[in-house]
């Protein structure tokens, strides 16, 4: 038994902030003297580095489960399905509803409750959970889904992935640049055909690696210690990310039993532009290939990194035909990867 994906929705907020939209900004470094240079060289470095030109931000009225409602919405309508029919609906997160000028979480009742309420869902039998797993949840929580199905514990499953990270960053660290919000919706049930998950691979390194991304406090010393914000090691996520991915992706690969030449497209997640081209190079170098031009579609140029939004995002746009230069079609094999806060890493070989 295979399980595929017979839905799949996005929700892209309207709010979309430029790199220059960052000129006035008073970024520091870490022990919160600021920087050397100019905004302008702080900003050519960054796109530099990660490619990011322009990210989006939700509007201020909707929080990370009206995204997911909204992208959920979507796969419902994609898949032809009656949502009374979801065994189970489940969504990755980080930081749950955050309302706009706080960095409080909440994340009670769960973030999945709420969508199964905001959808009209009656039936109790539909089981609505989260789970954090740092960037990788979507895929994490595919995998979960893939064994509900197959051990007879459901039929249909929902993974959404959403989030609104704006909101938990601090101003006056540049990697506040990085982040964005969105949200991205799938649905899956048994395969009747070749189509489906084929293999998986997932773990967590928690050893000195589980600080890698973290709550801290403000660069700016004047700001409240005890107001916390998403902070992270970046070279560390760099080198790490870089030795374990593409083993992780290989091990998958093999695992699937498909060859590395009938892979078509390679879905990341969208953290680091260099970094992701980095990853798939090394990738194939185990295989002493050569990487394919166009083997690995990117969102994030646009927008920006929004943690567990970006892979089911950037497949729903690929199959809108929204991403140019790049299609899938029936019977072409995927990769599907991630990395993340834990630190977590996971990945699965698809064929459509």
């Amino acid at each position: 038994m295979k399980i595929k994906i017979i839905g799949i929705g996005s929700y892209i907020p309207n709010l979309e902030v430029k790199n220059t939209d960052f000129d006035k900004h008073v970024f520091l470094n870490e022990d919160g003297t600021p920087f050397g240079y100019p905004n302008e060289v702080v900003i050519k470095k960054f796109k530099g580095i990660t490619g990011i030109e322009n990210r989006r931000y939700a509007e201020p009225q909707y929080n990370a489960s009206d995204l997911a409602f909204f992208a959920a919405e979507k796969a419902i309508a994609n898949a032809a399905i009656d949502a009374e029919t979801l065994d189970y609906i489940i969504i990755a997160h980080n930081f749950g509803d955050v309302k706009p000028g706080t960095t409080q979480s909440d994340i009670l009742p769960s973030l999945a409750t709420r969508v199964k309420n905001k959808l009209g869902i009656k039936n109790p039998k539909c089981v609505a959970y989260d789970i954090i797993f740092g960037c990788p949840g979507w895929i994490e929580g595919v995998l979960q889904a893939n064994a509900f199905i197959k051990s007879g514990m459901a039929k249909r499953v929902m993974v959404i992935g959403a989030e609104t990270l704006s909101r938990v960053v601090d101003d006056h660290d540049r990697d506040s640049m990085i982040y964005s919000d969105g949200a991205g919706a799938s649905i899956l049930e048994a395969s009747t055909d070749e189509a489906g998950l084929l293999a998986y691979e997932s773990a967590t390194y928690a050893t000195d690696e589980a600080n890698y991304l973290f709550f801290g406090k403000s660069y700016n010393k004047d700001l409240d210690p005890d107001t916390k914000y998403i902070k992270m090691y970046g070279r560390k996520i760099y080198e790490f990310a870089l030795s374990n991915v593409p083993c992780a992706m290989k091990s998958c690969l093999d695992k699937s039993g498909i060859a590395i030449d009938e892979v078509k497209k390679i879905l990341i997640h969208q953290a680091n532009e260099k970094m992701d081209e980095a990853i798939i190079e090394r990738f194939y170098k185990l295989y002493d290939k050569t990487a394919p031009k166009d083997i690995m579609p990117m969102s994030i140029h646009d927008l920006g990194n929004s943690s567990v939004a970006t892979v089911p995002t950037l497949y729903d746009l690929i199959l809108q035909g929204k991403v140019e230069g790049h299609e899938i079609n029936k019977g072409d094999v995927l990769i599907f990867a991630s990395v993340g806060a834990g630190m977590n890493i996971n990945a699965f070989v698809y064929r459509y």
